[in-house]
């Protein structure tokens, strides 16, 4: 029988700004974590004691001190770092029964509380997986929905994204993977950005999680992008180490490539007209995406939240 009291909990690595962190667990904190345990990649980050004062929430400062403690010096790459803390998270003494490795710019979105979602998982589920949805910039309550991988894929992106959509895997900026809850006590497991491994075996008995959905906020307008585009290239979700949209054989490129060559081309201007046509919030990509049935609409309310959990903070 399934768990009927499934405690949850969030792990994340951060290096954003205060008022960032403080939405991301308020917001997460009213839809039902038991737990958020923040690792500050910033150990001198002006949000610990706030965090620290919260009940529910396991800041951890990422010093020096920290990594030798973890058995070295501290990982140039942010990704390893990331998976570090997260798997260390994982072993620690369970305070949950389901953890999820999740980014501050990524909201857990479900119409019924995600306890009792987990709650209903078969016991033999060891890992479950959510999909994203993209917000659209200019709209925040907008989002483009995932799009299965099936035969038909090219031929609706290319009607929603005329002139990128083949070339941008399943038509997202960012990942289309989604993340992973999975279950605790399995030893040996090894959590990563997207996957989980026990020794050789990747994802032991997942499942699909349809029931919630991971809004990720990657790009919530021009300047924030923009902000974001030349780190994201060299380091992040566009550089060059990362796969193609499709296999080479086939005509596939990375997002590494296809930005190059659109900066390229034609600069800051042929950027936005990419970054317009592929997740702007103009009324010909909404009337598409809604054509398709692929707009799906999440009012996340994050200051509501902010104001509810930490008030007078910001």
């Amino acid at each position: 029988m399934a768990n009927s009291t499934a405690k949850w909990g969030i792990v994340t690595t951060v290096l954003s700004p205060k008022a960032d962190i403080l939405r991301f667990c308020a917001y997460h904190l009213r839809a039902g974590a038991h737990r958020i345990y923040i690792y500050l990649d910033d150990p001198d980050a002006d949000v610990f004691d706030a965090l620290k004062a919260h009940r529910r929430i396991r800041p951890t400062r990422c010093t020096t001190g920290y990594w030798k403690q973890q058995g070295g010096a501290r990982p140039l790459k942010h990704q390893v770092r990331q998976t570090k803390n997260a798997t260390r998270t994982y072993h620690r003494k369970s305070e949950v029964d389901w953890l999820i490795h999740i980014d501050v710019d990524e909201f857990l979105v479900s119409k019924a509380p995600i306890a009792e979602v987990l709650s209903d998982i078969d016991t033999k589920a060891q890992c479950a997986r959510i999909r994203p949805m993209e917000v659209l910039a200019g709209d925040p309550t907008l989002f483009k929905a995932h799009i299965p991988n099936t035969a038909d894929r090219d031929a609706i992106l290319d009607r929603v994204y005329p002139t990128y959509g083949t070339s941008v895997k399943g038509g997202f900026l960012s990942h289309v993977a989604g993340k992973l809850f999975v279950r605790l006590g399995q030893d040996g497991l090894k959590l990563r950005i997207h996957n989980a491994f026990v020794e050789q075996l990747q994802n032991p008995n997942q499942i699909d999680l349809p029931q919630i959905d991971l809004a990720h906020l990657h790009a919530k307008s021009w300047d924030d992008w923009l902000a974001h585009f030349r780190y994201r290239l060299e380091k992040g979700s566009y550089r060059e180490e990362l796969g193609t949209n499709r296999p080479r054989s086939s005509g596939g490129i990375t997002m590494h490539e296809l930005l190059c060559q659109i900066e390229a081309e034609g600069g800051e201007k042929s950027l936005r007209q990419f970054y317009d046509e592929m997740c702007a919030a103009t009324p010909e990509l909404v009337a598409r995406l809604t054509s398709e049935g692929l707009l799906k609409r999440a009012d996340l309310q994050l200051d509501a939240a902010l104001h509810a959990e930490f008030p007078g903070m910001i």
